[in-house]
């Protein structure tokens, strides 16, 4: 089953209330999603870390109802 952006949206938001978040139906088919996060929650965390935390608050869809994210993160400019 397919993911809708808004959803990964959402789920991320709820776990980031600051993020500022782009993504991207990068097939049309409601599998393959590209995404830029940026929040302040990511600051002196290495990019794998911020990774990880966009990952859980994914909640376990990476890789059943999400197929692929195609991830970049960022913290936001000061």
């Amino acid at each position: 089953m397919a993911m809708q952006a808004s959803e990964i949206e959402k789920m991320i938001k709820d776990a980031f209330p600051d993020a500022d978040i782009t993504i991207e139906d990068l097939r049309g088919d409601g599998d393959h999603y590209g995404a830029i996060v940026t929040s302040r929650a990511f600051i002196g965390k290495s990019r794998v870390q911020q990774h990880q935390m966009v990952y859980a608050a994914l909640q376990g869809k990476m890789g059943g109802d999400l197929h692929a994210l195609a991830l970049q993160t960022q913290v936001p400019d000061a």
